[in-house]
């Protein structure tokens, strides 16, 4: 199994997924606001350096990201007290009415249109919960450099 072929099947997936109504082109795709968003999520209080660092972005990809995270209500900013020049990026502590908008977001419409058998339906959501389960974000952090 080529797993760098199913992971990007799977990112372009979860993509189609997102709900696009209203929000406007943005410089950024959707893989990498996800990927850096995911990221601070395992990270809380990460600077924008530490980010660039784990994902291989650049420093300047990760501030568009977070731009457009913090405009969806996604994150949330501070200034670092030991160190008043680095801001600091943490998760929302409340979900903005965009950021529920997309983690309510249903993938049967997507994973419909692509099976050759619809049939499977719940089988293959019922493997991509297992997935979920044992390969989320934190599976990157165990995975280290």
């Amino acid at each position: 199994m080529d797993l760098a072929l199913l992971g990007r099947t799977l990112m372009k997936l979860g993509e189609a997924s997102i709900p696009t109504e209203g929000i406007g082109g943005h410089g950024t795709s959707a893989q990498s606001v996800i990927i850096v968003a995911a990221d601070i999520k395992a990270h809380p209080g990460t600077p924008v350096k530490d980010v660039a660092a784990r994902t291989g972005f650049p420093q300047s990809k990760v501030s568009a990201c977070v731009a457009r995270l913090r405009e969806a209500g996604a994150v949330e900013t501070h200034t670092d007290p030991a160190d008043r020049r680095r801001t600091l990026i943490s998760p929302a502590r409340t979900a903005s009415p965009r950021v529920a908008e997309v983690r309510s977001a249903d993938i049967d419409g997507v994973l419909t249109r692509v099976l050759e058998d619809p049939e499977r339906l719940d089988e293959v959501k019922a493997a991509l919960r297992v997935l979920a389960e044992h390969l989320g974000p934190s599976a990157l952090t165990r995975l280290g450099d």
